[in-house]
């Protein structure tokens, strides 16, 4: 099935991401200590909170690949879509700890001053996940995955904390310890703006929110289609990268059923070609 098949492409990226906070992790945790940077060090600790944030979305890439059974019709799909409102939430929470973190920073400034290298490393962390970000995000497009698509607006909010990190490292060598206070409350803000529009559409998802113009495109697809007269009651969701259209259409009351049957046929068919839908239901009425 090429959902299923879509939805383990998407474990690629996850995994991807996991492998990279891990790393990046023990590296700033270790060189955070030697080069006597709390930055460095705090940057480390939360590429940790992130490794359960993306073990949450591969979690929910996982149980979204389950077939449908006795409970659950339709499938698991919609674990994907949990999956993104947790990593949502999990990104809002760590961008308030790193806004309270710089609040109490820029209150009662730290004595100590960081090895220039550390700087360095945070920088290495910041284009290391960009390229993670870049990569998850254009393959999230290529899968239609929302829970990867989440997991790779985390992998950027955490380049700008590394670069807010960098920033911090290099004013506190200069003296202007804070400046690191500052930029991290603007990335801190950049997270939790990010965390809340992934959040929403999660919410709008789960709650059978559609696209209203999109919905629109739809009705003028299967308006345009031989033999329908009239398009009644068209309805659409969005379950995980599964979208499901149900519509009662009018055709004429001298078609045979094997006719009316026929144009179903042609109307599952466009929408498959025009917008990678595969679950459409079409109820016929005489006219």
């Amino acid at each position: 099935m090429v959902v299923n098949n879509n939805l383990k492409k998407a474990e690629r990226g996850v995994w991807i991401s996991i492998l990279a906070y891990v790393f990046l992790s023990a590296v700033k945790l270790i060189a955070g200590f030697i080069g006597n940077s709390d930055a460095l060090r705090a940057d480390g600790l939360n590429n940790l909170t992130d490794v359960i944030a993306s073990v949450t979305v591969l979690i929910g890439l996982k149980f979204a690949q389950k077939p449908a059974d006795e409970n659950h019709k339709y499938g698991h799909t919609r674990a994907e879509t949990i999956a993104s409102l947790i990593a949502a939430m999990i990104m809002f929470i760590v961008g308030i700890q790193v806004i309270v973190d710089a609040f109490k920073n820029f209150t009662s400034p730290t004595e100590s001053t960081p090895e220039l290298f550390t700087a360095f490393v945070a920088l290495f962390g910041a284009v290391f996940m960009y390229f993670v970000y870049r990569y998850n995000r254009k393959l999230s497009k290529k899968l239609e995955s929302k829970a990867l698509y989440a997991a790779a607006q985390d992998n950027r909010s955490d380049a700008l904390v590394s670069i807010g990190a960098v920033i911090g490292i290099v004013g506190s060598y200069l003296g202007f310890a804070r400046l690191d206070s500052i930029v991290a409350a603007i990335v801190g803000l950049i997270i939790c703006h990010t965390a809340w529009g992934i959040f929403k559409e999660a919410v709008h998802d789960l709650t059978d929110g559609f696209d209203a113009e999109k919905l629109k495109e739809i009705e003028e697809e299967i308006k345009n289609t031989p033999g329908v007269t009239l398009v009644k009651d068209l309805k659409a969701r969005v379950s995980g990268n599964q979208t499901t259209v149900d519509a009662i259409i009018f055709v004429k009351s001298t078609l045979t059923i094997i006719e009316g049957h026929n144009i179903t046929d042609i109307i599952e068919q466009r929408l498959r070609e025009t917008y990678n839908i595969e679950r459409v239901h079409i109820h016929v009425e005489p006219n």
